[in-house]
């Protein structure tokens, strides 16, 4: 079996610089390494002066509904080719996937692949797209660029599940093959983001902002952790900020659970999430989802209609149970739902 280092080749998003150094341009940390450094994610290295990334494997790989990664407004009801791989470019305490998030002083198992193996994989299953998910994706966009080159030329769909933290460069290089970008908003407090997750809040408002400008399907999740981003203030501050991008952009409350470093903090009360949408409704948000909520069977996670009050599409759980939207995303009155629905 390789080492993570072994299935590596020469990175796209790059620069050489003085010196043998060269600057990562995949995500906005803009790492620069001297020959046998490595950047913050640890998986993209300085070899005598060319940066090299990931290729050639996985973490691991699901059939997953699209509802899971969550998009919405994204061909619902469909299933997706969902794969990771390993490190990250943050280190959010709260973390579920710090098994495969953290690449430093860890063994990890890869398994090896190819672009064009994963979407047979996908093509066989009869599912409808490609995401790169369970770790950030900017990390290894080299990687996922092959990967959804692949899949496109069969007809699939392609997304990231992402944290955001998103360069002009990466955005511009991923274009041609991506359509779909969810981004993880943690928190609207420069000092928490900087001190749990080990990222920049401006970076991030920066990236939602080039992502959505840079034409991507754009849905946003934000988990609602007790004591730490809950408060009726941020949760305002947030639903403010995302529909001055776009009214349209559909926002996904979910429920913390215990894990990783923030094991002594409480589960999220499902009034606190009740609460969130509401606020995000009112700062004029259409689309506000509650996830995380089992057995809630109230209408949390249906689609409705703005301009109807109707539900256009109805689920349960992962699963869409109705869906009464026409071609083009179109309700019955009339209203043209924003998203991808084909």
């Amino acid at each position: 079996m390789h080492s993570l280092r072994e299935l590596s080749k020469e990175a796209v998003l790059y620069q050489k610089l003085a010196g043998g150094k060269t600057r990562c341009l995949a995500c906005a940390h803009r790492c620069v390494t001297a020959p046998g450094g490595a950047g913050r994610c640890g998986v993209r290295f300085n070899q005598g002066g060319a940066l090299m990334a990931p290729w050639g494997y996985i973490s691991g790989a699901a059939a997953d509904p699209m509802e899971k990664k969550p998009f919405f407004h994204a061909l619902p009801g469909s299933r997706t080719l969902s794969f990771g791989m390993f490190g990250c470019n943050f280190h959010c305490e709260f973390c579920q996937n710090w098994d495969i998030s953290d690449a430093r002083g860890r063994s990890h198992a890869p398994a090896e692949t190819a672009p064009e193996r994963l979407a047979r994989e996908a093509l066989s299953r009869g599912l409808a797209a490609v995401v790169s998910t369970y770790n950030e994706p900017l990390i290894t966009a080299d990687w996922a660029a092959g990967v959804f080159a692949a899949a496109r030329a069969g007809g699939l769909r392609t997304a990231f599940v992402s944290n955001g933290y998103a360069t002009p460069e990466a955005a511009a290089f991923l274009r041609p093959c991506l359509d779909f970008w969810k981004v993880d908003l943690k928190s609207f407090d420069p000092g928490k983001y900087r001190a749990v997750c080990g990222g920049e809040l401006e970076k991030v408002r920066a990236g939602l902002e080039l992502i959505k400008a840079s034409g991507f399907w754009l849905e946003v999740v934000t988990l609602l952790i007790p004591g730490f981003n809950d408060s009726a203030a941020e949760t305002e501050a947030m639903a403010a900020y995302l529909a001055g991008l776009s009214r349209d952009i559909p926002w996904h409350l979910t429920a913390f659970h215990p894990d990783h470093r923030m094991t002594g903090v409480a589960p999220t009360p499902p009034e606190t999430l009740l609460r969130a949408r509401d606020l995000a409704l009112k700062k004029g948000l259409r689309y506000v989802y509650c996830g995380n909520l089992p057995g809630r069977g109230s209408g949390l996670e249906d689609t409705v209609c703005p301009a109807c009050s109707r539900k256009v599409v109805e689920r349960t759980g992962f699963a869409v149970t109705a869906n009464i939207l026409g071609p083009g995303g179109v309700c019955p009155c009339g209203e043209k739902i924003p998203g991808v629905w084909s």
